[in-house]
């Protein structure tokens, strides 16, 4: 039955395409259903014009208030360069402070940004259950600043002696795009909250994978002689 209904269709579409008659009494068809049902057409155009004549005003709006919240974060970031970290929150009365950028501009990528500024500024100042809260917020595609961020966190869980968690953000700092100048140090990390953790093996893993995956890397030394003193342990 499909068989049959699926080859009818297609005679259907064939004759469509090779008989002007049948083209034109499809085409009246479909100029009646439009002639009788005027409302039911125009109320979906309008539709589909509002829909994106929305979207490409939202991006515009979006557009606008990015370059805006750029120029506000400028001083934030130079406060937070400065160690100046309140200020870099909080602002400073007449320039805004990381949080008002969040807040004001969330739609933003600087204000994704900004997220991240935050998170570094609060685990600066101690404050890691905040630091968190803003770091896990932030996300990009970039190379750097991502792997930065899980590494920040680590941190973060580190202080607040989550060993295995800090473990786990460390090697995927690692792991986000690898690279030979990034990677080992986030695996040394790794490495140093497994041991924390008591996870020896996983431990010896990390140091192991500096080993033989980053030879050439300045933290290998380091791999080796920490590897070799968890396996005397052991021994």
């Amino acid at each position: 039955m499909a068989k049959g209904k699926k080859q009818k269709e297609q005679e259907h579409h064939n004759d469509l395409l090779e008989n002007p008659e049948a083209l034109a009494d499809q085409l009246s068809k479909t100029e009646q259903f439009v002639e009788n049902n005027k409302t039911l057409v125009l109320g979906i155009g309008i539709l589909l014009l509002v829909l994106v004549g929305g979207y490409f005003g939202f991006e515009t709006y979006k557009k606008s208030q990015n370059e805006k919240a750029q120029n506000e974060m400028f001083q934030a970031i130079y406060y937070f360069e400065s160690d100046s970290l309140d200020l870099a929150l909080n602002g400073d009365g007449i320039n805004l402070g990381f949080k008002d950028i969040i807040d004001e501009y969330s739609i933003t990528s600087a204000a994704n940004l900004a997220n991240f500024y935050a998170g570094a500024a609060f685990l600066k100042q101690g404050d890691y259950k905040s630091a968190l809260l803003y770091l896990e917020d932030f996300s990009a595609d970039d190379l750097l600043i991502q792997a930065r961020a899980y590494s920040l966190m680590g941190d973060a869980n580190m202080e607040l002696e989550n060993y295995s968690k800090a473990a786990d953000l460390y090697k995927k700092a690692a792991s986000y795009k690898e690279n030979k100048q990034f990677s080992p140090r986030y695996l040394m990390k790794a490495a140093l909250a497994f041991e924390y953790a008591e996870n020896i093996e996983a431990a010896k893993e990390s140091y192991e994978t500096i080993i033989n995956e980053y030879w050439d890397s300045s933290e290998v030394q380091n791999a080796k002689k920490f590897k070799a003193r968890l396996e005397k342990a052991a021994s």
